[in-house]
C-alpha cells in the first residue's frame, strides 16, 4: 500500500502538469456501489475521458459495472513494480490486464497506459490515449454536412449514412446547391465588404486573378462558414465543380483554404470521411489539414496534387518561392485558386480513412516533405519514411482506399494506429 501511494501522488503531480484540464472524484472507487459516485461525479463535472488508475490490483468485478454506466472507450493505466526486494508490490498492470481483457470479451474497447508517471514517454502513450478515447466520444456527436453530393464519378467517396452512424458514429446531413446559393445571395454587402478587408490582410500575391475577383470569394467563404454556424457542423464537405464556377462565376477554393487554415474540417468534391479525417486530425493536434490527390509517385516519394486550396500556413511565406498566389483554376480559367506549394523540409503524415466492404479502415505513413516540380494549382512532394510508394498503393487501392489523402505536419502514424483501435477502425499498414 505504501507503494501505491506514492505511485498514485507523482500520477497527480504528473497529470495536473499535462494540457488537459484534470478532474478528480471526491472518493476512490473501491465497490459497485462507489464505482457508480464517482462516475456520477464525472458525468456532472463534464469529463471527456476517463483514466482510471489501479496502483495495487483493483476488483474485476466492477469491470462490468463501468462497461454498463461508462459508454466510452476507458483509459487503464497501470504503474510498475517496486523494482527493490523480492515481494511483488501492486500487481497493477495484471488489474489493468484483467479490465482490459474483460471490456475486450464484453465487445468493448479500452486502452492499456503502462508506465512511471515520472517518464516522459509514458505521458506521450498518456496524451495520445486521451485524446483517441475523447475523439471516439466526439465522433458519437458529430455531425458532418455535404453540399452537393460527390463529385461525379467519385463513387468510391460516396457516403451512406447509416453506416457511417453505426460504424463510427457520425451523423450525416445533406444539403443541396441550390440551399447554398441561397446563402451566398442572402449575405449582406457590409458582410461580404468586411470580409474582403480581411483577405487584403492576408498579403496574397496575384497571379492572373484580380482584386475584383475578392467579394465572390467572399461570399463563398462567408456562405460555407455560415452552414458550419447555422448547421452546428464539425466537418463539412462541398461539391466544388462541375457546377459551382458556373452558378457563381468562382471556384470556392481560397475560402476553403482560409476555413482549413482557421483549424475548420473542410474538403472538396463531396469527401465526406476525408473532412472526418481533417477532424480527427485537428481534434489530435497535428495541425491544419491539405486535402490532396495521390497524383504519382516514384520509389520515393508521392507528388500530392489538388485543387487549390491548401491552408497557407502549410505553405512558405509571401515573397519566397512557392508562396500562395490569388489565381485562375488551370482548367476551367475562372478564380480563385490559392496556387501555391508545400514546404520542404517538413515532417508529414499522410494518411485516409475510408469505408468498404461494410467497415472502416484507416491507413497512414510518416514522411517529410521535398522540394516539388511546378505545377499549377496546390502541390507538393512527400517522401515516405516507412515504405516505398508503389506497396503501400499496390496494398491499399486492393482495399478500396480513395485517392484523396489527408496530409497533416508532423509524423502521427503511431497516434492513428492507436487511435483506430480504440475506435474499433481496421488498421492497414
Amino acid at each position: 500500500m505504501d507503494w501505491g501511494a506514492g505511485i498514485e501522488v507523482a500520477v497527480r503531480e504528473a497529470v495536473t502538469q499535462s494540457s488537459f484540464d484534470v478532474f478528480e472524484p471526491s472518493k476512490k472507487a473501491v465497490d459497485d456501489a462507489s464505482l457508480r459516485e464517482v462516475m456520477a461525479e464525472c458525468g456532472n463535472a463534464g469529463v471527456d475521458a476517463i483514466v482510471l488508475l489501479q496502483t495495487t490490483m483493483a476488483d474485476g468485478r466492477m469491470a462490468p459495472t463501468l462497461a454498463q454506466i461508462w459508454p466510452h472507450p476507458p483509459i487503464f493505466w497501470a504503474s510498475p513494480e517496486n523494482p527493490v526486494g523480492d515481494m511483488i508490490s501492486s500487481c497493477s498492470l495484471v488489474g489493468a490486464h484483467l479490465w482490459a481483457s474483460s471490456f475486450r470479451q464484453m465487445g468493448r474497447s479500452s486502452d492499456v497506459v503502462y508506465g512511471d508517471p515520472n517518464d516522459a514517454a509514458t505521458l506521450a502513450k498518456l496524451d495520445t490515449s486521451i485524446r483517441s478515447a475523447a475523439i471516439v466520444r466526439k465522433l458519437r456527436s458529430a455531425r458532418v454536412g455535404v453540399i452537393g453530393g460527390q463529385a461525379p464519378g467519385f463513387a468510391n467517396m460516396a457516403t451512406d449514412p447509416f453506416a457511417m452512424r453505426r460504424l463510427i458514429g457520425p451523423q450525416l446531413q445533406t444539403y443541396s446547391l441550390i440551399e447554398f446559393e441561397s446563402v451566398v445571395k442572402e449575405l449582406s454587402e457590409d458582410a461580404v465588404a468586411a470580409d474582403v478587408e480581411q483577405v487584403k490582410k492576408l498579403g496574397f500575391e496575384y497571379k492572373d486573378a484580380s482584386e475584383a475577383d475578392l467579394p465572390m470569394a467572399s461570399r463563398l467563404y462567408l456562405a460555407m462558414r455560415h452552414f458550419f454556424e447555422s448547421e452546428n457542423l464539425d466537418a463539412l464537405s462541398v461539391r466544388c465543380w462541375p457546377e459551382m464556377p458556373n452558378v457563381f462565376g468562382q471556384w470556392p477554393y481560397l475560402g476553403m483554404a482560409r476555413l482549413a487554415d482557421e483549424g475548420l474540417a473542410i474538403t472538396c468534391e463531396g469527401d465526406a470521411d476525408g473532412a472526418i479525417g481533417s477532424l480527427i486530425g485537428e481534434m489530435f493536434g497535428m495541425g491544419r489539414c491539405y486535402l490532396s490527390d495521390w497524383l504519382e509517385h516514384d520509389e520515393e516519394s508521392i507528388t500530392l496534387w489538388h485543387v487549390g486550396a491548401m491552408p497557407p500556413s502549410l505553405s512558405p511565406p509571401t515573397g519566397e518561392p512557392g508562396s500562395p498566389k490569388l489565381a485562375k483554376h488551370f482548367n476551367i480559367k475562372k478564380p480563385v485558386v490559392l496556387e501555391s506549394e508545400l514546404k520542404a523540409g517538413m515532417p508529414l503524415t499522410l494518411f485516409r480513412l475510408w469505408r468498404c466492404d461494410g467497415e472502416y479502415r484507416l491507413t497512414a505513413c510518416d514522411a517529410e516533405s521535398e522540394t516539388p516540380r511546378a505545377l499549377m494549382c496546390s502541390n507538393g512532394k512527400a517522401r515516405l519514411l516507412n515504405r516505398k510508394p508503389n506497396e503501400w498503393f499496390e496494398d491499399m487501392y486492393r482495399q478500396g482506399m480513395p485517392h484523396h489523402l489527408n496530409v497533416f505536419p508532423g509524423n502521427h502514424t503511431a497516434k492513428l494506429k492507436r487511435f483506430a483501435a480504440l475506435a474499433g477502425i481496421e488498421w492497414f499498414d
